[in-house]
């Protein structure tokens, strides 16, 4: 099949066997936009990759306004967190679903559910006048992304169905993912600064109006659905969901209450027991979310843990630097958004390193030497305040070493992931990497922001005028404990499959 464009007639509908598997379907064409007018191929790229920039854009975008949140909606610091971890955990727990929505349903079906989500979820929360109404409305937000985010790919994969297309259109794709964190803390700066924290929300509502009404004209109406045999693993997506939940609600009790209270054991435990649950409901239904089978796979084993720990030090790190910049330093929220930039562009150049040097090195040598780089970054960044300086001289170093080494990391062990995965499951096996990273980054958070919480009251209860070294020193020791989660990672990369990029 020919990828479509403004020069070829309106493509032909293919009716697909209806028990046919998702890896099997037929590409969906690119229809007509409206009756003897040809639809664009490069338009449906533009609305895929727009819609990917807005869900990555959220990841980040509330990083600065956080202080702001917290003085007019009154948080405590349990809030603040949740305001981050209920998006990812929204986004992380239906993910899987979401990518098998598009197959069973149809792109078009996915992708309009998931930006109507989305952008309901968005006004939402901008019109919050609290923190639970705000949380809520960003656990929605993350389940719209869960749906929209697999939607983009496969929308993509359906429309550019030759090599060379696909391959620029996945570089683009890939681009605007790199871009839309980037992009998150500077553009989350401005609107809070000059327009009010209300708008990192509000501005998803004319975009996500834009996204609907370009969808209706080129995402193809027909096509997509995989069949009535297949159904969709309910029990298992609402299982994993609350699981998840659980486990970091546990996880950020620990702050206040301590590890020991039932405030924390109880939730975790419940966490635990309902994730084991998921693990017994994917072993017994005929068509499972997650078939166990594939966790055989060792470079998909090694990858998700190590991935999880670099996602828990690389969230926390943009979580506690924004904190560190406003509250301690005195900067404003534009001024700590551009600080951002410096990071975001190593992250960028190290990806771009990555994908050069993979198919010759394989993915273990750069996974470690990722790793390595961020555990120095994070040993050198845990220094913060030690003797008075600013970021020039205290942030902006150690923040680019341990923003390169993400960049360099974390594509190789997305490849070693799949690389080992039999093609018709790379799909799922990405699927489990990418909500193994939306996890490990709500508890990272949990747990880090715990370490700063415990650290900043004991450094009170000695010197109770001290509030600003204190925090400092909370955040110090938070970043040194995220050296530890790198520190790791670099070991167990070593793990790894060794064979040279197949590059899937």
């Amino acid at each position: 099949m020919r990828t479509a464009d403004s020069s070829q007639p309106p493509a032909r509908n293919h009716r697909e066997p209806a028990a046919a598997p998702a890896s099997e379907a037929a590409p969906e064409a690119v229809p007509s936009s409206a009756p003897g007018r040809p639809r664009s191929a490069t338009a449906v790229l533009v609305l895929a990759c727009a819609a990917q920039f807005m869900v990555i854009l959220d990841v980040t975008i509330v990083n600065v306004a956080l202080p702001a949140m917290r003085a007019e909606l009154r948080l405590d610091a349990a809030g603040q967190q949740w305001i981050v971890n209920a998006y990812t955990l929204g986004f992380a727990g239906l993910l899987l679903l979401g990518g098998r929505t598009a197959d069973l349903v149809g792109t078009r079906r996915a992708f309009l559910a998931g930006v109507v989500g989305f952008t309901l979820a968005s006004l939402a929360g901008g019109l919050a006048t609290g923190g639970g109404p705000l949380v809520a409305a960003r656990a929605v937000q993350g389940a719209g992304a869960a749906f929209l985010a697999p939607a983009t790919l496969a929308l993509i994969m359906r429309t550019f169905t030759e090599p060379a297309p696909r391959a620029r259109a996945m570089g683009a794709w890939s681009v605007v993912t790199a871009a839309g964190g980037a992009v998150g803390a500077v553009v989350g700066g401005a609107l809070t600064e000059y327009a009010g924290w209300r708008w990192v929300l509000f501005v998803n509502v004319p975009i996500g109006a834009a996204l609907l009404t370009a969808a209706l004209l080129y995402v193809p109406a027909a096509g997509g659905g995989r069949g009535g045999a297949r159904r969709l693993d309910l029990p298992g997506a609402l299982t994993v969901t609350a699981g998840l939940t659980a486990l970091v609600h546990g996880t950020i009790g620990s702050e206040t209450h301590g590890w020991g209270s039932p405030h924390v054991w109880g939730p975790a435990g419940a966490g635990a027991l309902l994730l084991a649950g998921f693990v017994v409901i994917e072993s017994r239904v005929a068509q499972p979310l997650v078939p166990l089978a594939i966790l055989r796979h060792r470079g998909l084993a090694v990858a998700n843990p190590l991935v999880m720990a670099m996602s828990g030090a690389g969230f926390s790190m943009w979580f506690l630097l924004s904190l560190h910049l406003q509250q301690n330093l005195g900067l404003g929220a534009v001024e700590a958004g551009l600080c951002f930039v410096p990071g975001s562009l190593a992250i960028i150049v190290g990806a771009r390193t990555a994908t050069r040097l993979v198919a010759r090195t394989g993915s273990r040598p750069l996974v470690v030497a990722g790793m390595a780089l961020s555990t120095a970054g994070f040993v050198w960044l845990s220094r913060i305040g030690g003797a008075g300086g600013g970021y020039a001289d205290e942030v902006a170093g150690p923040f680019v070493l341990a923003s390169l080494g993400f960049g360099l990391s974390l594509m190789p062990a997305m490849v070693a992931a799949t690389s080992g995965t039999d093609p018709a499951e790379a799909g799922l096996a990405a699927g489990l990497v990418n909500t193994s990273r939306q996890v490990g980054g709500a508890l990272g958070l949990a747990v880090l922001a715990t370490v700063a919480s415990h650290t900043t009251a004991a450094r009170l209860a000695r010197r109770p005028h001290e509030l600003q070294q204190a925090l400092t020193a909370g955040y110090g020791r938070a970043l040194l404990t995220a050296a530890a989660f790198t520190a790791c990672a670099a070991l167990g990369a070593f793990a790894l499959p060794g064979g040279r990029g197949r590059t899937p």
